[in-house]
């Protein structure tokens, strides 16, 4: 029994051996260099390729048995230019021998590729490298059946070890001939640990992109762990950062810097699923972190999880980006937004779900939608607790103008935006506000719903509090015919009027509004719709004062005038109060015209008529004012005409003095109180007319 255990290892001692002389004997008496004619002739043979070996061939003996080369290329593919397709300036591979013997296992201790570089092409629907993946195709094909000791190709795999990779100074260009678009991939650096199945490898990647026409380019550093199995299609990464710096056209001077971290990423090829925890990227003073999850990323990606944006300052993000910051109303605005939301996203939508986002001091929350990439369909119920809209304005903004009702600011808008804009839109949802500031107006417990498609807009809108009041309307945009029309419709109840006028008029006119309106116009610029306004107004207003028209004292100039009288000292105090007024309008191609105005005071009774021109914003009216009878079986006075007149932010008032000439009682007035002064007159108009002259005179006063 010794004996034969002794002739065993007696018999294993002089196999190691042997090994080991073969190993010695190899790179002194073998000479690789003699076997590059054969090595360029089966790569011809397989590919049509020339290979080219300019360097020498060299065996290495420590640390373990390797191959040295020198520079070696291989030429293009026919058809394209005369540059090769790779080319390397050295490269070094180096086995484990004993693993190959006594394991049966391929295991690479070392590859190293310096100064690789490599030419991809395309030319229309030709590739400079399809013929390569043909012939793999080719020769993967065996035409004999397969032995039933055939091993599967995951058991092949499996016996595969790979140590460190190492490339660097490479360089990858890629040209589209016929888009005229070059990228050259440059400084390329690729360092690996072992390889090995089911065992976590490190890897770090640097490379620096840049776009040959634009002068795009982008500087990137990759480190990361990767696993997999020995089927290459299940992938486990952890503790990624891919760090990049982008530079040129489009991007803010210098440079722009990004961070991006991930815990870790499960890629499952077979399940075509991703899933991807602790995701953070970090740009300018943007923090965004994101766990999600993919399936069928390869026919029909469809992604779910969970975004968080950090509170960041947007006005210093436009800066960063070369976007020029709006000046606004207020300098602190636009300075906080952050966001958080679940969301959904495929190839064609992105929804967000369970959406919190803050602006400033509002806060929103609801989801978003928008369907169709390629031609937006957006879809949104958001509701507000309170936005100063005024502070978003521009400066210019500032003046006295208010918001004349929510629909008429949204027809103004609307009218704003190119006709094409408009019937592109494709949107339905819904906005609620607790609290809208506008223009110095609160509005409180706003709602406002969208739906547009096919160049039709419909908005629905209402305020629980507006002015005091309330509000409805209902506007409507058809962007079909050559010139869209456009078409509103309001309600609105016991809104106080001084602030919907305030900037409108020189002086403010108070009082609680009640009206309703319907409009419609047409346009193709944001000023035609006035010239093209046609509808109709029914109004009531109550407890009116109007100030810097004071009617009774405007009567009073007259009588003054008439009389002869001092005229009342003007006050600042002047003002017109009625209990009620009351009337309908007509518009008409810009044109406001009034018939039936009524308004009641306790000295006077007052109706009206005239019209008011919408475009260029000027008033031509009469109003007729009748004293009320002191005695009850006093007739009526005759009624005073007063003309308004003028642009309506400095209105002019004056009025018509024949109507108290040609009131005799107050004609007769006049001539007994200057009862002398016209009987000297007449004596002197006879003396030099002659005789009888006066008594002429006087006839035609009695």
């Amino acid at each position: 029994m010794k004996k034969s255990i002794k002739i065993m290892l007696s018999v294993l001692l002089a196999i190691i051996l042997l090994v080991i002389i073969a190993i010695i004997s190899v790179p002194i008496f073998v000479d690789p260099n003699r076997y590059k004619p054969e090595i360029a002739a089966a790569l011809k043979e397989q590919t049509g390729r020339e290979l080219i070996i300019e360097g020498n061939i060299e065996f290495a003996l420590f640390p373990s048995l390797g191959l040295t080369t020198g520079v070696m290329s291989v030429s293009n593919a026919s058809g394209f230019d005369a540059q090769s397709f790779i080319k390397v300036a050295a490269s070094h591979v180096s086995i484990d021998l004993l693993s190959l013997v006594f394991e049966k296992k391929i295991a690479i201790n070392e590859i190293e590729l310096k100064g690789l570089v490599l030419n991809l092409v395309r030319n229309g629907l030709a590739n400079n490298w399809d013929d390569l993946f043909k012939t793999a195709s080719k020769a993967s094909i065996s035409p004999s059946k397969p032995s039933a000791q055939s091993m599967p190709a995951e058991d092949s795999l499996a016996l595969l070890a790979v140590g460190r990779i190492s490339i660097t100074d490479s360089q990858i260009r890629w040209q589209d001939l016929q888009a005229g678009d070059e990228w050259l991939v440059k400084d390329v650096n690729l360092e690996t640990e072992a390889f090995r199945f089911n065992e976590p490898t490190n890897i770090k990647l640097s490379l620096l992109a840049g776009n040959v026409k634009t002068g795009f380019s982008a500087a990137i550093k990759l480190n990361t762990t990767s696993t997999s199995n020995n089927q290459l299609d299940s992938f486990v990464l952890t503790h990624t950062e891919l760090q990049s710096t982008l530079a040129g056209q489009n991007i803010p001077s210098p440079s722009l810097a990004g961070v991006l971290t991930v815990d870790e990423i499960v890629l499952a090829l077979a399940n075509q699923a991703v899933k991807v925890s602790g995701a953070k990227l970090a740009v300018a003073d943007v923090i965004m972190n994101a766990d999600f999850s993919g399936v069928e990323i390869k026919n029909a990606p469809e992604f779910t999880g969970q975004l968080n944006i950090a509170a960041f300052n947007p006005a210093n993000l436009l800066k960063v980006f070369a976007i020029a910051v709006p000046v606004m109303q207020d300098a602190n605005a636009l300075n906080a937004l952050s966001l958080q939301s679940s969301f959904r996203a495929t190839a064609e939508s992105i929804e967000l779900e369970n959406l919190l986002a803050t602006l400033d001091d509002t806060h929103a929350q609801g989801r978003l939608k928008v369907s169709h990439l390629s031609q937006p369909e957006i879809g949104f119920d958001l509701a507000l607790d309170g936005l100063l809209l005024d502070r978003y304005l521009p400066p210019s903004d500032k003046s006295p103008k208010s918001l004349a009702s929510p629909g008429a600011a949204l027809a103004a808008g609307l009218s704003a935006l190119p006709v094409e804009t408009i019937r592109k839109l494709n949107a339905d949802g819904q906005l609620t506000f607790e609290k809208l500031s506008v223009r110095g107006v609160d509005l409180k417990g706003l709602g406002f719903k969208l739906r547009a498609k096919n160049g039709n807009v419909s908005t629905q809108q209402s305020a629980k509090s507006f002015n005091q009041g309330t509000y409805s309307g209902h506007l409507s945009v058809d962007s079909g015919n050559t010139k869209p029309v456009i078409a509103l419709t309001e309600q609105l109840t016991k809104v106080q009027l001084e602030p919907l006028l305030k900037g409108r008029f020189k002086q403010p006119i108070t009082g609680q509004l009640t009206t309703t309106v319907q409009l419609q116009a047409q346009w193709r610029s944001a000023d035609e719709w006035k010239s093209t306004l046609n509808g109709q107004v029914n109004l009531l207003l109550k407890d009116a004062v109007i100030r810097g028209f004071n009617l009774q004292k405007i009567i009073d100039n007259g009588k003054a005038l008439v009389n002869g009288d001092a005229k009342p000292a003007d006050s600042k105090n002047d003002q017109a109060i009625f209990s009620e007024i009351t009337g309908t309008a007509i518009i008409k191609n810009g044109l406001l015209r009034n018939d039936d105005l009524v308004a009641t005071s306790a000295k006077l009774n007052v109706d009206g008529k005239g019209t008011a021109n919408l475009v260029d914003e000027t008033l031509n009216y009469q109003l007729n004012a009748r004293l009320p009878p002191v005695e009850p079986d006093q007739a009526q006075s005759p009624p005073l005409l007063v003309k308004v007149t003028g642009p309506f932010d400095n209105l002019n008032y004056a009025i018509d003095a024949s109507a108290l000439i040609t009131d005799k009682a107050r004609i007769e007035k006049v001539l007994d109180k200057n009862k002398d002064k016209i009987n000297k007159l007449m004596n002197k108009l006879d003396k030099k007319l002659g005789s009888g002259t006066s008594d002429l005179l006087k006839g035609l006063f009695h």
